[in-house]
């Protein structure tokens, strides 16, 4: 897209999600055309939809097309189209389902939207023997009536995340279809977890930093109205410093993911997902200390991005986890990644 055209698009977003949130926002977006605009351009749509569903605490579907398409389906198909993909439990990075035995077993989380596709996809792990191919890796497309399915009613019941487990026979039936090399149909294929992860936590740390624009933009207008001691309280020393670390931190996360998708490989897909966990937690404690009280009030919008950011930051991975998997991957390579040109 030109410039005119990725202004355009945006303000489109912009307006949807604005007003939308759920399935009427995948409702929108289908209409506005984001699918096309995800094959066309991946890292403007993907960039611009996540970081205004970050901005307006809205949630959409999106992050199953990101995944699919790495995975190697093709949205545009028939079926694929309406696959769901289950993420991996809270915290985690590993595939979702295992096969134990005879047995599939599935632990994860899913959209809001899993519920209502027609299919379910899930990456297994398993001892090479049992799934085939390289790394013991599968993928199995589910019937949603075969899953446990429920609401996920943590911290932030408005993302509307809903918990996915399942305990079935491994050997496919009608409705569990083994999907072998995902795109093509080829018998033995190994699904690309690590380019779903990659792809994954571009566009979660996208709505990170979008959530993060937001909660110092309240910060920002709270210390210009605020009113102490006859001055605004923005001209106290301390409340600047606070403003001007959180802008550094959002900055800094910013800087992270260009370099991801200039560099789109799994060391800074991480990097980038962990700087912009963390950069999302500091803006977060630093907001609720510039707001002070009325941060603390559910009349305040603070606390939606707070819940946010808080699952945001542990889905793919953590922060911390990423950090320290980051830091034992250098202890073992004894080498650092290349740096990118500046």
């Amino acid at each position: 897209m030109d410039a005119e055209e990725l202004e355009l698009f945006a303000k489109s977003l912009e307006h949807a999600t604005a007003r939308h949130t759920g399935a009427a926002l995948d409702a929108a977006l289908a209409e506005l055309g984001w699918g096309d605009a995800f094959a066309a351009d991946p890292r403007a749509a993907v960039a611009t939809l996540f970081e205004l569903q970050g901005a307006t605490a809205t949630t959409s579907g999106a992050l199953d097309v990101v995944l699919a398409v790495a995975l190697g389906l093709d949205p545009t198909a028939d079926g694929d189209g309406d696959l769901g993909v289950v993420l991996p439990a809270l915290g985690a990075s590993e595939p979702p389902g295992r096969v134990e035995g005879d047995r599939l077993v599935v632990l994860g989380l899913g959209t809001a939207d899993l519920a209502r596709r027609s299919g379910v996809l899930v990456v297994t792990a398993a001892a090479a023997s049992a799934v085939g191919g390289a790394g013991g890796l599968g993928a199995l497309v589910l019937d949603p009536a075969d899953l446990d399915l429920r609401t996920a009613e943590g911290i932030d019941p408005r993302l509307g995340l809903i918990t996915v487990a399942a305990d079935l026979a491994a050997s496919p039936a009608s409705s569990r279809t083994r999907v072998g090399g995902i795109a093509g149909g080829t018998p033995g294929g190994t699904p690309d977890w690590e380019a779903a992860l990659d792809a994954g936590r571009r566009a979660l740390a996208h709505e990170l930093v979008g959530a993060s624009r937001t909660m110092l933009e309240l910060a920002r207008q709270h210390a210009l109205e605020r009113i102490q001691f006859g001055r605004p309280i923005a001209q106290f020393q301390a409340v600047r410093h606070k403003l001007a670390e959180s802008l550094v931190a959002i900055e800094a996360a910013d800087g992270a993911l260009a370099a991801a998708w200039e560099d789109p490989s799994p060391t800074a897909s991480a990097i980038a997902k962990a700087i912009a966990g963390r950069s999302a937690r500091t803006v977060a404690r630093h907001a609720q200390q510039v707001l002070a009280g009325i941060g603390f009030t559910t009349e305040h919008p603070l606390h939606l991005y707070v819940r946010r950011v808080l699952v945001l930051d542990r889905l793919l991975g953590g922060a911390g986890a990423l950090t320290r998997e980051l830091g034992d991957d250098l202890l073992a390579s004894r080498s650092l990644p290349a740096m990118l040109p500046l």
